[in-house]
Parts: C-alpha cells; sequence; structure tokens
C-alpha cells in the first residue's frame, strides 16, 4: 500500500508497522515495535484526542482527519488518518488500526493554487465543480462556496460553452488545450476576456476523472490594446502606417478649408470614408452630406441627380425636382468616381466650381451654390486628360487637395488593426462572441495581397463569422481562396514555413521586413515601426538580424 498502515493492542503499543509507515516515518519496523505510538508519531493529538484511541473506545471509524505528525528526524508533516477499531472473532476490541497518508504535496499544490493570479478550477466527469480557488473567485465574482456543485457552463457562461467547450474537448481527446482566449460572464453578467488551457485530471492508475482549467484575466490587456488602437485612429479610419499618419495631422486642416478634395486610391481603399472624415471634422458637420455615384447613372439622368429639372423640362417631369447639389446647400457633396464623369457634365461641374452657380435641367435662371465639393476615383485622372476623356481645367479645379490613399498591400501592419476592428463590428452585428483571430489565421491573413484591399479584408472576416461559432477565427474559417495557402516565405529569417509561428517568430519577421523595405536605415525604420533606437537595436541583436550582403561578406571573409 502507498499508505501508512500500524495496529496497536490494547496498551496502545504498536504491534505491526509496513513499509510505507517506515517511508513516511524514517522509523524502522524493528524501532518501533512494542513502543507507545504517542512516542512514535508525537502528533498534534496525541493524548484525549487521539482518533485511535476515540475509534477504541466508541468503536466506530474516523476517515481522512488531517493532523501533523513528527518523522524519525523530528520533521513534521501533514497526513490525513483514518482509525478504526481491531476486533477478536467474537467481537471484542483488542487494539486498532490507522493509516495515515503524506499530505506535503497536496498541501503544497493546494498553497500554489491560492497564491496564484490564475483562476483555477476542476469538474468531474458530469462537469460538476470540484475546486475553485481564489483568483477563479475574484476574476468571476462566484464564491468557492456557490461554484462547487455547480454545472462549469453555470458559473462560466462562455462564449465556447457547449460542443466548443475546451476542458470538454481536452476530457475527449485525451491531450491538453493551451492558450485559447474566450470570454465569459461573471456573477454581474459583465463580459470578461480570458486565455484559457485546459488538461484531463488522472487517477494513479492513468484513467481521466475530471478536467482542469486555468484562465488569465485579459481585461487589462484589452483595454490597453483599445488606448493603442486610439492613437491609430481619425474618426472612422484606422491605421498605424507612416503615409496614413502623415495625412491624420494634416486632415484637420483640410477639414477646415472650403478648398475642393480629390481623394485618389484603389477600389476599396476607404475614398468616401476619408471623405466622411472630413466632413466629420468640418464646420459644415451639422449640414447635409450627400454621396452621388458618377460612374453608376447614364449621362442623362446623372444630370438630372445632379442639378435637378423643371416640370416640363422632359417626358415625365410634371414637378419640380430637388437636384444633390440643392440637397447638399450648406454643406458637403462627395462625388465618387468622378473620372467616369461624361464630358458633357464635365462643363456643367466645371461652372459650378467657378462660378459657385448651376442651371437645373429646362431652366435658364441660375441657381446658387454653397456646398463643399470632396471627389474620388480609382483612375488615373492625368492620364484620361492626355487622352482627352477628362477636361484639363476640370482636373486642375478638382485638384485643388490632393490625398493619395495607399493600398493594403503596402500598409501590411495595418491589418491587425483591421482585423480587430471588423471582428467588433460583426460581433455586434450578428450577436455572437467572437473575440478575435487566432496567429495561424493571422499569418495567413498577413501573406496575402488584397486587390480588393480594406473592402476585401472586410469581406473575409464577415465571410468567417459564418463558419466560426465563437472564440478565435481559425485557418479553417477562412474562404476557400487560402485553402493550402503556405504562409511565410521560408526564407525569410523567422520563418518557419507552413503552419503558425509564434509571437517570437512573427516579430522577428515583422522587423527583417521593415529593415529591408527601408534599406536597413535605422531611423526609418524606427519610424515604421514607431519604436525608439534602442528597442530596434536590442532586438536586431536579440534576433541576429543582419543585412543579406553583409552576411555574404562576413561568409566570404
Amino acid at each position: 500500500m502507498a499508505d501508512g498502515v500500524f495496529t496497536v493492542d490494547a496498551n496502545w503499543n504498536i504491534t505491526s508497522f509496513n513499509r510505507a509507515a517506515e517511508k513516511l516515518t524514517g522509523w524502522s519496523s524493528e524501532e518501533v515495535l512494542g513502543k507507545p505510538c504517542s512516542t512514535i508519531f508525537q502528533s498534534n493529538i496525541c493524548g484525549d484526542g487521539c482518533l485511535l484511541r476515540q475509534a477504541i473506545k466508541n468503536g466506530k471509524t474516523t476517515i481522512n482527519r488531517p493532523i501533523f505528525i513528527k518523522t524519525r528526524e523530528g520533521t513534521s508533516i501533514p497526513v490525513s488518518i483514518s482509525a478504526s477499531p481491531l476486533v477478536d472473532d467474537q467481537g471484542n476490541i483488542i487494539g486498532g488500526i490507522e493509516t495515515f497518508r503524506d499530505n506535503t504535496l497536496s498541501i503544497r499544490k493546494s498553497m500554489i493554487l491560492e497564491s496564484i493570479a490564475d483562476g483555477v478550477f476542476t469538474v468531474d466527469k458530469n462537469w460538476r465543480i470540484t475546486s475553485f480557488n481564489p483568483a477563479a473567485e475574484a476574476i468571476t465574482g462566484w464564491s468557492a462556496e456557490d461554484a462547487l456543485g455547480k454545472s462549469c457552463s453555470e458559473v462560466f457562461h462562455s462564449s465556447i460553452c457547449g460542443k466548443n467547450c475546451a476542458i470538454a474537448e481536452s476530457l475527449y481527446s485525451g491531450t491538453p488545450v493551451a492558450n485559447r482566449s474566450i470570454t465569459i460572464r461573471n456573477k454581474s453578467g459583465e463580459k470578461v476576456p480570458i486565455s484559457i488551457s485546459a488538461a484531463p485530471l488522472v487517477d494513479h492508475e492513468g484513467n481521466i476523472i475530471g478536467g482542469v482549467e486555468t484562465f488569465r484575466d485579459l481585461s487589462t490587456i484589452t483595454q490597453l490594446r483599445r488606448e493603442l488602437s486610439r492613437r491609430y485612429t481619425f474618426d472612422e479610419i484606422i491605421s498605424k502606417s507612416v503615409a496614413m499618419q502623415r495625412l491624420f495631422k494634416i486632415m484637420p486642416e483640410i477639414a477646415r478649408s472650403p478648398s475642393t478634395v480629390l481623394v485618389l486610391g484603389e477600389s476599396g481603399t476607404g475614398k468616401e470614408l476619408i471623405a466622411r472624415a472630413l466632413y466629420n471634422a468640418s464646420e459644415r458637420r451639422d449640414k447635409p452630406f450627400i454621396t452621388v455615384n458618377c460612374g453608376a447613372l447614364p449621362e442623362t439622368l446623372l444630370e438630372s441627380e445632379l442639378f435637378g429639372y423643371k416640370a416640363g423640362a422632359f417626358t415625365d417631369a410634371r414637378k419640380d425636382k430637388k437636384g444633390r447639389f440643392a440637397a447638399a446647400e450648406g454643406g458637403t457633396l462627395f462625388l465618387d468616381e468622378i473620372g467616369d464623369i461624361p464630358h458633357s457634365i464635365q462643363v456643367k461641374l466645371l461652372r459650378v466650381l467657378q462660378e459657385k452657380v448651376y442651371e437645373p435641367l429646362g431652366s435658364n435662371t441660375p441657381v446658387k451654390a454653397d456646398v463643399r465639393i470632396i471627389t474620388a476615383t480609382n483612375r488615373n485622372l492625368e492620364e484620361l486628360v492626355q487622352q482627352g476623356l477628362f477636361r484639363e481645367d476640370l482636373f486642375y479645379r478638382l485638384n485643388v487637395v490632393k490625398i493619395q490613399l495607399p493600398p493594403l498591400r503596402e500598409r501590411k501592419e495595418d491589418i491587425p488593426l483591421l482585423i480587430e476592428h471588423f471582428i467588433k463590428k460583426y460581433s455586434a452585428q450578428q450577436g455572437k462572441d467572437i473575440v478575435g483571430i487566432s496567429s495561424s489565421a493571422l499569418n495567413i491573413l498577413m501573406h496575402y495581397d488584397y486587390p480588393g484591399n480594406i473592402r476585401e479584408l472586410e469581406n473575409i472576416i464577415e465571410y468567417s463569422f459564418i463558419l466560426c461559432e465563437g472564440g478565435y477565427i481559425q485557418p479553417e474559417h477562412l474562404p476557400d481562396t487560402f485553402t493550402g495557402t503556405s504562409g511565410p516565405d521560408s526564407s525569410l529569417p523567422g520563418s518557419t514555413g507552413a503552419g503558425p509561428q509564434t509571437l517570437e517568430e512573427v516579430e522577428k519577421q515583422a522587423i527583417y521586413l521593415a529593415l529591408e523595405r527601408n534599406n536597413w536605415r535605422k531611423m526609418a525604420t524606427c519610424r515604421e515601426l514607431g519604436v525608439s533606437k534602442d528597442t530596434l537595436r536590442r532586438k536586431i541583436k536579440k534576433y541576429g538580424l543582419e543585412r543579406p550582403l553583409d552576411r555574404e561578406l562576413r561568409k566570404a571573409s
């Protein structure tokens, strides 16, 4: 037996002493046989409080009572004891038997669980909570007394309760689940972001008897992440790229100006967001903001949409109708896809910009226009001017303030920020408790070129919400386009080829790519990454990064 066992006669002299008792106490059976048990164990209850004495006196068994005994060297050790009377064939009590188990390891484990900052709880195979440490009480708001015996789903109400439960996964698979980020609801009903790890609990024969889960409160980290995100926003625009940060600095001045603005950029880069941000920061923000997609309307309809018409101007024009310029009076008119505007409309638009007046269809009376105009296009207007498809004088009227938006493939450092933003957006819209994206899925998205830019990235996240039921977006939740994506170039420093990367590998690769983009100029790299010179120097040394040419020269020497 693993437990120590000894017996005494009616005079409390030890009559047997097993090998486990010898090992636990340091006494040999030859040394203790015939001696009173009190002289050997010197426990804190020897005397009238002796459990063995009470068992013999009352004829009843006492089970698992914690006490302290002394070893042969005089060291006190915690044990749990059980005591029973010994009877002869006629049922007469002739002595007693006591078993004792060393609780040193259990107490150490208990002390660790009591002191660590991570929440820890265990469940049996019926999902009933069997232990709940103080950190778990602090994070959840539940006391151990209230939580014990309850189903874990009753206490945690997590985003993965049910078939995605991490502790269930570990129980069924027999393997641990590590560092999965989810949200739970505390006793007050508030959402708490946590990181969890789960593992099966096994007995000494290896049978699974329950599960254990540790969890860490991520509220502070989440709040810090939000604070950092605020540094990279202007209105509803999110970016930490150097080019966009420069734009953020001058946008308040552009917004206060009455000048016409031309926003250039590929489809999906957020040109309308720029227009709305300028409007929201302008003195006209309490007036209308009107949007017209010039490429979506035929020439005749576009003219009437912009300038309105008088009754009788054409068939079915039975009454006057105001155009978009009239609707935007005092506010801002955003003309999207301005490069697709017909030549005849270009002439009228030029007059509005030059003279601040226009004439509705069917009218010869000029109408004054107090409208700030913002235009946008994904086409090269200068080439259109050279081809004779766009008026040169109109181009220069529109090109007073030009904003060039970089494509997403040139600002990949924004991808994690944008993903976080879209996850929050669709979590609110769809009521799904998805809290983030896994490092493996993010790794795949970081190595995609996004021909559709930010709009395409948003569509990818929206699609992922269809397949992901909660917790973290995983690679299998991404569109089929990304099936089999090999990930980063394995030739890059820090790359491990296909599959997920550690945070250190991602950081190492990001720093190397930034150095390459900036031709290994340290200050330019610091500005791009938003770190100090000392930090960059430390990271380069830590990861052993060096310019390929320098590496070749070193090898040659």
